[in-house]
């Protein structure tokens, strides 16, 4: 057959394009121009190599709208342990009518596959994708993964939620961290409904960072990015993961997404900014404090017991302010985590 492989060429492009729905299809690359308007496209996309020379995958839920507009990016656990998110994404999309859609929503529910296998945090070098953006081409493992996250993700977004939780030895309340003092974010924000908001601008509020989070890693890219914190990890929450579709479904009718009215919601307890507070010593920590109790400065919320069972020290609010997250695991070196405490903004 002389047009054989013509033929052929025809099949495998028709594979690549139009074949979304495969449970086995794999791309190098998102190009949303290809993905047919009004319909849920499911595909894994590549981001590395394993050992056997096969690709790295994270799934790609693309809600491709009707109509043409703004993209909604919405990334889960990027550190393994934090999955409440990925619970998000599953119920958001049985909750979106394509063909009422105007513009894309882009769900990447596991942006860490190799973490969530190994139920930990981190990625498997042991190191935090989300201080590493923009990562190098030519680094280490964490860091080329973080590099092609950063091309082969991001770039496709107008609007970002990163969806996260507390990690192991700790729990969270509902709480959204973004600058307040940009319209769009604080927009997004207050769609969103957290108990509480941390106004700040990206940057990394805990842990050594050598680099950038992919929240602000989106924002230097002309995304509209904030991070979301849903509750504690490595378990589902059903009330948690409601409030979440909940909160992404204002997002899209605020957002012109659809042609829902969406009144903005009362405004929550926001803070200018936040901070762990730090047991001084080791032993058996005890924390008296629930979250979203409001301590005063110089308030007990916690003591701290040696093996003996006797109070070796009690740790005292430092100010006045909001408990946002904080500390589950009784067994507490010096320097480990207490409350998460913040510092109401000034009305």
């Amino acid at each position: 057959m002389k047009n054989q492989p013509f033929f052929f060429f025809l099949i495998l492009f028709y594979l690549g394009i139009q074949a979304q729905d495969s449970k086995n299809l794999i791309l190098d690359e998102l190009k949303l121009a290809n993905f047919e308007n009004g319909k849920v496209h499911k595909v894994w996309l590549g981001l590395a190599d394993n050992e056997f020379g096969n690709p790295i995958t994270v799934p790609v839920i693309i809600i491709k709208g009707a109509e043409e507009g703004k993209v909604l990016g919405l990334t889960a656990a990027i550190h393994g342990n934090e999955l409440n998110g990925i619970s998000i994404v599953h119920n958001l999309i049985d909750e979106i009518n394509p063909s009422t859609l105007k513009g894309t929503v882009v769900a990447i529910p596991g942006l860490n596959p190799l973490a969530i296998a190994r139920n930990q945090r981190e990625f498997m070098d042991l190191q935090d994708l989300n201080r590493l953006f923009p990562g190098k081409p030519n680094g280490n493992r964490s860091q080329q993964m973080a590099y092609q996250i950063g091309q082969k993700i991001v770039p496709l977004f107008d609007y970002h939620i990163d969806l996260h939780t507390a990690s192991f030895g700790r729990v969270n309340s509902l709480y959204g961290r973004g600058n307040m003092g940009d319209e769009t974010l604080a927009k997004m924000l207050q769609l969103l409904q957290p108990d509480i908001i941390v106004s700040n601008k990206g940057k990394a509020s805990f842990g050594e960072a050598s680099g950038l989070t992919l929240r602000a890693f989106a924002i230097s890219k002309g995304v509209h990015s904030i991070t979301m914190e849903y509750g504690n990890p490595q378990v589902y929450q059903p009330e948690i993961v409601e409030r979440g579709v909940k909160g992404i479904l204002n997002v899209l009718n605020g957002f012109r997404f659809t042609d829902v009215e969406q009144d903005l919601p009362k405004l929550g307890h926001v803070c200018s900014k936040s901070y762990w507070v730090f047991t001084q010593k080791g032993g058996y920590l005890e924390v008296q404090v629930e979250l979203k109790q409001m301590v005063e400065k110089g308030e007990p919320i916690a003591i701290l017991k040696n093996a003996f069972g006797e109070v070796v020290e009690q740790y005292d609010a430092p100010e006045s302010g909001i408990v946002i997250g904080k500390s589950t695991n009784p067994v507490s070196i010096s320097g480990s985590r207490i409350i998460h405490l913040g510092i109401l903004q000034d009305k």
